[in-house]
Formats: C-alpha cells, structure tokens, sequence
C-alpha cells in the first residue's frame, strides 16, 4: 500500500477547495468575534490571500510551505494590529482556519483524517500563528505605531459621531468629548474635572436617565463605573434618556479598563452610541409578536375541538409567514449591533415556531384520512341535503340548481369531501344577502381530470380580494371566517392532488368556485394494471451535477416576505432576484440562467408545486426548494420529487445556505450547524 503524501493531499484539497475554504472560515469567524466592533473590517479578503498562499506554497515549494508560509502569515499579523484586532482574536482566527482544513479535508474523504495531514494542518496553522503573533507584538511596541494610535484617536475624537468619556481610577472624569453632550442632552461641562459620584448624579436626574425595563438609571450603573471595579470590560448597557425638547434616545454604553505599563489600573475608557432607530425597530417587532400572540390566543379560544384542528392548517400558514419576516428581519438586526440584544426576542420566535408545529400537529392527527373511491355527483347531493336547510330556511332564501354531468369518482376522504363541498356552498351563500340561486355544476375535463363549479350570484370580486380571499388572517367584516373556511377547503384539496380556485362571472355579475381534482380512471377488463405511480413518476434523468450557486430567484408572492429573503441571501454573497407571481417568474428564468429557486408554496394563480415542475422542465440542474409554513406531509411523493428541499417558515438562515452552498452534488455545511436540508426528501421531509 502506498505511504500517503500529507503535502500532496492537502494540496490537492486546496487547489479546487480554496474559495469554500475563505467561505467556511470567514463565516465561522465572523460568529466567534461577533462583539468585537470595527468599522471598515473586512474578513474575508485578508482570509482568502492567505488560503491563496497556502494552496501556492504547497503545489510549488512542497515541504518547504511548513517553513516559508509562516513568513506569509508574518504580514498578517501587522495588518491585523492596523484594523484593532487584538492578540486573542489573532490565536481564535488560527483556530478557526484549523477547524475549517479538517472539516472540508473530512468531506472529501468520507469523515476519514489522517495522522498525517492533521500533523501537517497543526504544524501550518499553529507556525503561522506563532509568526503572526510574533509580528503583531513587535509592532505593537513601535513608536510608529504610537503616533499612527494618536492620529487615529484624534480622528475618532473630531469626526465620529461617538461620545468618548475618560474616567481616572478614583472615578474622577478627567474627558468627554461633545458628542457625549450631544448624546445626553445637556452640557458635560460640570461633570468634568469632578467626581462622578457627585457630579454626574444630578446629570442623569435632569434627564430621566432609566434602563430599558423603565427602572432609574443610577451612576453605579454607568460601564465605567462596573470597569474599575470589576477590572474588567463592561459592553452593552443600554440607557433611555429624556431630551430636554422632548423624545426618548436609546444610547448604548461599553466601558474598558486602562492599565499602565507596569500593570497598574489606571482608569478607564467608556463610548456612548446612538441606538435609538435600533431599539424602535425592536419595540416594533415586540409588538407585532405581542400581535401575533394575542391572534393565536383568540384562535385557540375556540370552543370546538373539529374547528380548532380546521384552523390549525389554515392559520400556521400565516402566522409562519409573518414569522418568517421578523425572524429575517431579526438577521439584519444582529448584523447591525450586538446580538444579545435581541437573544430574547428570537427565542420568542422559537417559542411561537413550537406552537404553531403543535397546533399542525394537531391539525394532521385530528384530520386523519381513510382514502375511497368517491363519487363526486352523489357526495354533492349529499352535502346539499345536509346544508338545504341553512340555505332556504332563511328571510332571503338561497336555492340550488344542479347540472351534474357523472364525472366520475376522486379518491378522497368521503367525509371531509362532503364538508368541503357544504362549506363551499355556504360561503356561496353568505355572498348573496338579498337571496337568490347558486349553481353547481359538475364535468368531465378530461380523462385525468374534473371539475366542480358553484356559482353565486353576488357581487363579482375586486381584483385585489381575488387575490386575497384564501388568506386565513384576512379581516373581512362580512364574514370574518369566510377565509378561513376557505384557506381550509384549499389546503385539503390540494391534499387531495388537486386545486381549488376562485373567478368571476365572466359575463354579468357573481362569482365562482371551482374544485379541480384528479379523476379516478376506470380500468377495462383486458387493459393490463400500470405499475404503481407510473402516471405521476417523473422521467428518470442522468444523475445531476450542482455548479457553484450564485444566482438565486426568490418567488413569493407576499412582498415582505421575497424582499426580506432577497437581502439576507444578498448579505451572504448571492445575487439576488425576486418575483412575485408565478407567471413572471417564469419569464425572468427564460431571460437568463439562475442557479435556484425559492419557491412559496401557496400562491394564488399557481403553486409553488406546480412552478417547480416547470422550472424542473426548463433547467434539470437547478437547485429547486419549496419555502411554506404548511405541513407537507400531505404532498404527494410526485410534487416532493420536483424539488431537492423543502423549507419550513420560519427558515433557518445557516440551513438556507448550506442548501444553497452545495456543488457536485453534495452539500456545503457549515461546521457551526447542525441541522442539513435534504437533496432528496421524502414524503415526510421538512425544513
């Protein structure tokens, strides 16, 4: 057995790995030094000369890349001291690079490290540490780089709007800039010079100064204050100030200790940020989850058990859909400013996402189906019978003409396929108050297919309510649960593998339902039996082969959420489109090649399903993913096999771009998730 060349193999892995490589290691990076906030920072381009290097080093010098990449590595250091990086996060950098060699070295060999590339990773990731600490230290202790910090810091001190307050270790404030003024309120001319216990007391009483809960604001409180005694940092306080001419200002205060050269404390430094837009955007999310929350307290106040499991389907859809925009919205907001800030309101989001998996699953265990060969022509007579009596025995009674035609028979749940059809006529009937006739009428389209038309004579719809009527949340003073019943009545259709849709009268006025479904075909005596899902199967194609995905179409026709999904896969390096009907979409994937697509599921002309069999028809080796908030196992194992993945709303970001990061057929993970979209789900698959 030949003896492996750990040289040849790592290099071999950088040569085509050298992009992921940055990728992988700049994202891993960017979490692990999260807090440390420096303007202009750039991570990946530094990361990705040095992969470079490395890669260069390894093909051309072979052994003699152990000794000369630290020389590389060098240059580093220097350039890290220049963008503030401290000695820590040089070490947390290295460590990160030599957690992302092994993982991306493991997927390429079925999980399998040798001793010996490990040995060499560890030489070449730890030497070029040494060499970079090595250059950062000795720059630190230059006097070059003394007056290059006292240029910087009378730079900080005149032009950024960033209030810096210096403290001696007494608590004597020896400093403050005029944006800690400005940011406060009121002068800081009596605060300097004086001891802040005295001084700065009065300061923060005239301005109301309190903490985010509404409790006072003492100056025990203050970072600075916590730094020199703690001796330690103190970030993130946050303080809500009154202005003297009115208004609130949310500022947010970080404080560090300053030591001497012999290591004595010798006071501390503390910043004032403006981050009032910020903590309005969070009251605003707040809000809205408060919202969100008492609209899932009113459903769930209702009293029948049957309704309840209706709802569940219907309503988890919309409620991930706005989920699915604030947690979106809540990506940005941690790219803004600190995480922790919002720690509290995205465990709220996983609260809520919890519940609403709960209410669906709840909905799927109460809504258990016993599939049979239905006539449709006798379960419309049926349903009739059973809802004649809410539809003549009223002032302003409705009666019903039948113009039934023997379709045939679906194969469906015969009760609920009864309830449908006596919900539907009832929300018929709710639109015509004077009274009147509906309509139903019942076809063969044709050998596959048939459909149920009710027809009212109401008032034809606008455009805009066409559009909306199957939303579940949408207020309709009329008749506020005509769209629930009906969100409900489309979700089991299309259960069912069918589509139910709304139209106006084309001639007059009134408009009409109408309930598409696969026909169930009756078999002749001597036609031999088809093999099981031989009509829905789709066509057996070469195995498909991922590029490297950069362009992206999001589809969806709700406009928050396409936009908000469009800038957060934008912030993660993809080029972005967005379209929000089916139709455009089609024509924007003719106009120019895309590497995938994001897909709603539910939209009013056309399903995400359908539009992904299109898209599959065009381009077999795009990357297809359905984004619902609905429960899929429902989906038949046909519609699941048009797409690689299938994601649940709210979405996880890291999973979305690990899906949307594979090539060849596998997948790019990132080392810090753990949850992986599948490339070939089954029936039961969820995201």
């Amino acid at each position: 057995m030949a003896r492996l060349d750990p040289i040849e193999a790592l290099s071999e892995l950088l040569q085509g790995e050298q992009e992921r490589v940055t990728r992988l290691w700049a994202k891993r990076l960017r979490a692990e030094v999260y807090e440390v906030e420096i303007p202009g920072r750039d991570l990946r381009a530094p990361l990705r000369r040095l992969v470079g290097e490395m890669a260069r080093l390894l093909k051309d010098r072979g052994e003699d890349a152990v000794r000369l990449w630290p020389e590389v590595a060098r240059s580093h250091g220097a350039d890290r001291y220049t963008q503030n990086f401290e000695s820590e996060d040089l070490t947390r950098e290295f460590k990160s690079l030599e957690a992302v060699l092994l993982h991306v070295y493991a997927r390429h060999h079925g999980g399998l490290i040798e001793p010996e590339v490990a040995g060499l990773i560890a030489e070449l990731v730890w030497e070029g540490d040494a060499a970079a600490q090595a250059s950062y230290a000795r720059i630190l202790k230059t006097e070059e780089v003394r007056f290059r910090e006292a240029a910087v810091m009378e730079s900080v001190l005149n032009h950024v709007d960033v209030g810096i307050l210096l403290a001696e270790v007494d608590g004597t404030v020896s400093f403050a800039t005029p944006p800690v003024s400005r940011l406060i309120g009121v002068p800081m001319r009596a605060v300097v010079g004086g001891r802040a216990v005295n001084t700065l007391s009065p300061v923060l009483t005239q301005v109301n100064a309190k903490h985010a809960s509404g409790e006072p604001f003492k100056v025990a409180d203050m970072p600075f204050v916590r730094a020199l005694k703690e001796q330690g940092p103190v970030r993130g306080v946050m303080m809500v100030v009154e202005r003297p001419g009115g208004g609130e200002v949310t500022l947010e205060m970080s404080a560090t200790p300053v030591w001497e050269e012999e290591g004595e404390l010798a006071g501390a430094i503390q910043t004032f940020t403006d981050r009032t837009e910020s903590a309005n955007k969070t009251k605003a999310l707040e809000s809205a989850y408060g919202e969100l929350r008492r609209l899932q307290g009113r459903l769930l106040q209702r009293t029948r058990q049957q309704a309840l499991g209706q709802l569940a389907g219907g309503a988890a859809h919309a409620l991930n859909n706005f989920l699915n925009v604030l947690r979106l919205r809540i990506t940005l907001l941690q790219r803004e400013y600190k995480p922790e800030h919002l720690d509290a309101l995205d465990k709220t989001v996983q609260q809520i996402g919890e519940l609403v998996a709960r209410l669906q699953e709840f909905n799927v265990q109460r809504t258990e189906e016993r599939p049979v060969d239905v006539k449709v022509d006798q379960t419309v007579r049926e349903s009739l019978e059973l809802a004649r009596g809410e539809l003549e025995q009223r002032e302003h009674p409705v009666y019903v003409e039948l113009d039934l035609h023997d379709p045939g028979a679906v194969r469906a749940d015969a009760a609920f396929f009864r309830e449908l059809v006596v919900n539907l006529l009832l929300a018929a009937r709710d639109r015509m108050e004077e009274g009147g006739h509906l309509k139903v009428t019942t076809r063969q389209e044709s050998p596959a297919w048939l459909t149920l038309r009710i027809q009212d004579q109401g008032p034809s719809y606008a455009s805009e309510e066409l559009s909306h009527l199957f939303d579940p949340l949408r207020r309709d003073p009329g008749a506020p649960q005509l769209s629930l019943y009906l969100a409900v009545a489309r979700a089991q259709v299309q259960r069912w593998g069918g589509e139910l849709t709304a139209e106006n009268v084309s001639s007059g006025s009134g408009a009409t339902f109408v309930v598409r479904l696969p026909r169930v075909r009756v078999q002749s005596p001597n036609e031999p039996t088809p093999p099981p899902e031989s009509v829905t199967r789709p066509p057996v194609s070469a195995p498909r082969r991922f590029q490297q995905t950069r362009r992206v179409l999001v589809v969806d026709d709700d406009l928050d959420n396409a936009r908000m999904m469009a800038e957060v896969l934008g912030e993660e390096g993809y080029e972005v489109q967005v379209a929000h009907d089916p139709t455009v979409a089609l024509g924007m994937w003719d106009r120019r090649r895309y590497d995938a697509a994001l897909l709603d599921a539910v939209m009013p002309e056309m399903s995400g399903w359908e539009l992904a069999r299109e898209l599959r028809e065009k381009s077999p080796q795009a990357l297809l993913a359905i984004v619902t908030g609905m429960d899929v196992r429902g989906q038949n194992r046909a519609n699941l096999a048009l797409v690689d993945a299938v994601f649940r709303k709210p979405i996880d970001v890291g999973a979305l771009d690990d899906f949307l990061a594979q090539t060849d057929g596998g997948e790019d993970e990132d080392t810090s998730s753990d949850e992986e979209a599948p490339a070939n789900p089954g029936p039961d698959s969820q995201h």
